[in-house]
């Protein structure tokens, strides 16, 4: 396996109908349940707008077919953004591992 694996994009059409293109940086199921989420960070983002904005979205494929789903849920909001968190501190923990070797 590679460190420099190729970045997974998807394209999100906005409210005008517009694709935007999105980097997928995580992927997850929710522990006690069916769904799969996606962690994702606009790649068009304009020089002098510094943003660190990640959306999540819960997903189902079917084949290659891929469907978004807004989480609108506040209960399912907050689990996602738990399990994000400690995925995140769990692979910064790994990486800081990985250098003190």
């Amino acid at each position: 396996m590679t460190d420099f694996e190729e970045p997974e994009i998807i394209y999100i059409p906005d409210e005008e109908g517009n694709e935007e293109e999105f980097e997928v940086i995580m992927k997850f199921e929710v522990d006690g349940s069916d769904s799969k989420y996606m962690m994702v960070v606009p790649l068009e983002e304009s020089e002098d707008e510094e943003s660190d904005e990640v959306y999540a979205f819960r997903y189902e494929e079917d084949g290659d077919d891929l469907q978004l789903y807004t989480i609108e849920d506040e209960e399912e909001w907050k689990i996602v953004e738990e399990t994000f968190n400690t995925l995140m501190a769990e692979l910064e923990e790994e990486e800081e591992q990985e250098e003190g070797k």
